[in-house]
């Protein structure tokens, strides 16, 4: 596996990926453009991408401007490999390089996601959006988080 940044050029890897997903599906796949991805990528914050076998599998994309995690999403059938906790890492290492400010984040509730960022720590803040769970975290407990 290779972990790296995200590039433009990843985006449409990046659509397949979101699209593969089983939880917390699009209602609409229109409503993530290739140049909302792009944005993402290259003005308000930041993504890295995991490869196996030269193919992008999963994604992690931050927002610095809206202090967000906009995307964290593998390809069901490399779940439960560590993939999404390295990406995981990786963003949140970069994010809190950038900013001391707290991140949220959203995701449905009952899926795994919401146990994934249980276990990594995320402390539940409430509901945003349309009933999804709000997680935040702040840089004080990133920075002393079991590894």
């Amino acid at each position: 596996m290779i972990f790296r940044p995200a590039k433009i050029t990843d985006i449409p890897a990046i659509q397949i990926v979101r699209h593969a997903v089983k939880e917390n599906i699009l209602s609409d796949p229109a409503l993530v453009t290739d140049s909302d991805c792009e944005e993402f990528l290259t003005k308000r914050g930041k993504g890295w991408v995991c490869e196996a076998d030269g193919e992008v599998v999963g994604f992690s994309i931050v927002d610095l401007k809206e202090y967000n995690i906009w995307a964290l999403f593998l390809r069901p059938e490399f779940e439960g490999k560590g993939i999404g906790k390295e990406l995981h890492r990786l963003m949140m290492d970069w994010y809190f390089a950038q900013t001391r400010e707290p991140v949220w984040l959203g995701t449905a509730p009952g899926t795994r996601a919401e146990e994934f960022y249980s276990r990594q720590g995320w402390k539940k803040a409430g509901m945003v959006n349309k009933g999804e769970v709000k997680f935040e975290m702040a840089y004080e407990d990133w920075m002393k988080r079991p590894e």
